[in-house]
Formats: structure tokens, sequence, C-alpha cells
């Protein structure tokens, strides 16, 4: 190889046509690349120089950013395959299966690896499948470390102690020894370094920003990494199986970890003060978790008199009423819940366990406080039928929240229900990209009673009636003005184009 001009590169893949169809152009959010930028900061802390390629913000295709790349020439480039969510980074991997491949074929001799939740969840098989040279089965952090220091350290390198590498020896896969995870994150995950990112890039999901406000600009960050719940259709806990074994926490528990308060608002000074940030997600799998950690970032938030729109993740079994007030002021305009089915036997099925009562009294208290609900929805889970998932439509109603996100069940690599799907042999998507909610070719998984082709075409009719449903639409009018109304009028009439229903109604 020729000379190298930086040790790492660091890859955001984008793609995000395929996977939102025309959502993509204004609908959709432009997420800033956190997990991207937490190897940034760990690898540079290190000694290392790093860049960072956002292919989603900056729209490259493979080629454009396999030119880039090719001009860096770096001793290593990582492709780094993380979404916006859990569930995203399998979608991403057709974009970031297209990358390793054009890199390859202008230079063969680019050393690439591929690090996210996705290949953590299939290692070996993500090695064998794609144009990588390495694959890394943890989070990445002393994986990027450990072989950045094999490669410069002369001579043939040693990857064989290489943590959590997955590599090929002589036509032989190798695996090195598990790491642990990275403990003390205020000390060794330091905020991202955003002068490393397209800040002006970003733009905050559409119903964030309800109330005509602009969407940009927008950051995302993490104040906690994992999730101490057990859902068994997630795959948040797919990089960190093996850093937790090595740390010795028993199978049956979750790690969850956190920066301190002080960290937390370190960084949101820095993205207030320096780049004018005011849209902010908590991209936490879990934040309104713990209320004395809740108020004490919240407080601090307060006290800096900032006018935040912020948006986080909460359960209905962790919301407690002392909070509301703080996170509203606070700038908390948003909470998700994750409601998942009306249905108390189909909920149990999935360990998504409340009771329908509490969710009302819930739902009832971020009303008062004016915080609005983006209320998640799923149909086809393990016990779903037409019954039950219009229990679910019709609560969507009745609840009637800012916003709904309606989602088909998948079994996405990494989470106990693909297991459980691979296992006793139900049908999973053949392409990668199938797993995106939005794509032509998504493809649910079918329930015990229903083919995937009946879930899917009742999500899309769930959210034709949803958004178009009069007392929604009041509500939307009086609470946010005429041009949100305008804009959900919009957005129901970009139509996805669904492969499998168009199939079923060729063969019907």
């Amino acid at each position: 190889m020729c000379k190298t001009q930086v040790d790492l590169v660091l890859i955001n893949p984008g793609g995000s046509g395929r996977v939102y169809q025309s959502l993509s152009a204004s609908v959709s959010a432009v997420e800033p690349p956190i997990w991207s930028g937490l190897l940034a900061g760990f690898v540079l802390n290190r000694g290392f120089s790093v860049h960072i390629i956002d292919a989603n913000a900056e729209n490259l295709d493979p080629e454009r950013t396999a030119s880039q790349v090719l001009q860096l020439k770096p001793l290593l480039t990582a492709v780094v395959v993380y979404g916006h969510q859990p569930s995203a980074s399998t979608q991403v991997m057709p974009s970031a299966s297209a990358i390793c491949r054009t890199i390859k074929e202008n230079d063969p001799g680019t050393r690439i690896i591929l690090v996210g939740g996705h290949v953590a969840a299939l290692p070996a098989r993500t090695l064998r499948e794609e144009s990588a040279d390495f694959v890394c089965g943890g989070e990445g952090f002393w994986t990027l470390t450990d072989l950045l220091e094999a490669l410069t350290c002369g001579g043939r390198p040693n990857f064989a102690e290489v943590r959590d590498l997955y590599y090929w020896e002589d036509s032989t896969m190798k695996v090195g020894p598990a790491a642990s995870l990275v403990q003390d994150l205020d000390a060794n995950l330091p905020a991202p370094p955003w002068h490393m990112l397209p800040m002006t890039k970003g733009r905050a999901h559409n119903w964030h920003c309800f109330g005509d406000l602009p969407r940009q600009p927008y950051a995302a960050m993490y104040t906690s990494l994992g999730c101490p719940f057990h859902c068994t259709f997630c795959c948040i806990q797919a990089p960190f199986r093996r850093g937790e074994l090595a740390a010795g926490y028993s199978k049956s528990v979750n790690s969850y970890r956190t920066w301190s308060a002080k960290s937390v608002i370190d960084q949101i000074d820095l993205l207030v003060d320096k780049y004018g940030i005011s849209n902010l997600k908590i991209a936490d799998e879990i934040f309104v978790l713990k209320p004395s950690r809740v108020t004490e970032i919240c407080d601090l938030i307060i006290e800096r008199k900032y006018k935040l729109n912020i948006w986080a993740y909460a359960r209905v079994d962790t919301l407690r009423d002392g909070m509301l007030e703080k996170l509203k002021l606070a700038g908390f305009n948003w909470l998700a819940l994750g409601i998942e089915s009306a249905n108390e036997r189909v909920r149990e099925e999935v360990n998504k366990n409340f009771h329908s009562d509490r969710l009302c009294k819930v739902i009832e208290n971020l009303k008062t406080h004016e915080i609005n609900i983006i209320g998640n929805y799923m149909f086809g889970l393990p016990e779903d039928t037409f019954e039950t998932m219009q229990e679910t439509l019709s609560m969507a109603i009745d609840l009637n929240c800012e916003f709904s996100n309606f989602y088909c069940n998948m079994a996405y690599p990494g989470s106990a229900l693909y297991e459980v799907a691979v296992k006793e042999g139900w049908p999973l998507p053949s392409d990668w990209g199938a797993y995106s909610q939005h794509s032509v070719d998504t493809t649910p998984l079918p329930t015990r009673y229903l083919s995937a082709a009946d879930v899917l075409r009742f999500r899309d009719q769930a959210f034709e009636r949803y958004f178009s449903n009069e007392r929604y639409l009041s509500m939307i009018g009086k609470r946010f003005g005429v041009q949100t109304l305008n804009h959900i009028h919009d957005m129901l009439s970009r139509k996805l184009v669904r492969k499998i229903l168009e199939e079923q109604e060729r063969t019907a």
C-alpha cells in the first residue's frame, strides 16, 4: 500500500432513498452518526488520526464514498453499521455492503472492517458474505484501537490478540478474545468530535418540529448505553453481549452504562454555544428511567435557561408524576412511548408488561403537562390476529397522541425473536434491506395466524386511518396550526410501494 495519510477512516453509510422511499426527501430525519463520533473520540484519545465520512448526510453514493477513501489512503477503513435506532442497523447493510465492495474493486489492498449492531449479531456470517477483511463482534472501541496498533507495530500484524476481531487466516476464520465493555464513560468515551461532522446537514424528524419550527440545526446524543429491559423484539444489546460476558455479567442481565450529568450538560453546552442547536434528540434506548438522574440533568438545563426542543424515549412503567414538570421545563417537548399493542396477552408474549390502566394515566399526565407523545405501535407480534391488531389501532385512535409510529414486527438479528425465528424456521427477509419498515421489499414476520402480507397491509391501512382521522386532524390544527396540518396531508400523499402486496394482488 501507499503511505497512509490518516490512520482510520470511519464511514457512516447512506442509502436513505432505498430505506425510506419518497419519505427520504423531506419527511424522514437526517441523523448525525453518533456511533461513528463515539468511536472517533475513543480512537483519537489513544493517539491515532481519524477522518469521518458521513455518506448519509452528504448524500454520497458508494462510488463517491470509495473515491474519498482512496484519496485519504487510510491504514484502516471502518464502515459503521449503526442507525438512528437499533432496528436501523440491519437496514443499513445494503449500503455498507456496496461501499465495501466498491472500495475493494478500486483498491483490493484497502483494509476494511465492519462495525455495528448488525455485524456484532452475525459476525461470522458477515465475514463470510461481505467484502471486508475484518468484522467486529463487539461494540468496537477496543477492537479498532487493538487493530490499529497491530497494523502499526511493524512486520507481520498479529491479529490473534485483537479483541472481538473476526478475521481470516489461511482460509480459516479466527476470532480474537472478547473485550470487556468500556467502563467509566466520562473518562473513556468523550463527546464526539462534532467538528468532524457535517453539522449543517442534520435534520430533525418532521413531528419533532410541528408548529412550524425550523428543522435545522439538529443534533442527537447519548447519555447512556444499553437497556436493562428484555423486550424480545429488540436488538439493542447485540454489540454489548460479548463485552457483558467478559465483564462478568450474568447472561440474564443487560448492561446499562451512563455518562454523568456533568458530562451530559457539558456536551449540551457545546452543541448550543458552538453549533446553535435547539432541536435535540436523546438517543438512549431508555432515557426516562432513574428519577434522580433525570432530575439532575433537567435541573442543569433549566439553570441555563436554554430554549431547547428535545425528544427522548420513555416507558409506561418508568414515567413518574414528579418527573414531568421538570422534563417540560428543561425542553423535553416530546416523549416516545413503546405501547406496542392494546392486547395484554400479545404484549406479555414479547415481555412488554404494563397494565392498560397505567398507560391511560401516563397519557393523561403527559397531556396535562403539555408534553407531546409519540405512540409507538407494532402489528404482527406472534400472538396477533386481525382482532388484536384492530384493538391496537382503536386504542391508538382513542389515545390520539400528537404523533404515532406504526411498525410491523421484524425479527431483527441480535434479538431474542430472531433466534426463535431461526430455530422455528419462520420465513425471514431474503435481503437485509427488506428489514426496513418503509422499503419497497419490506417483509415483516407472519404471526401464528396471519401472513406477512396481511400484517403489512393492515399496518399501511392503519397509518392512513390514524392520520386522516378527523379528531386527530382537529387536535393537530388547534395545537400546531395550519402549516402542520398541510404537512400531515403532504405526508399522507407519499404512498409507499410494497412489493409483497403487489405480488399478492397479481396472484389473487
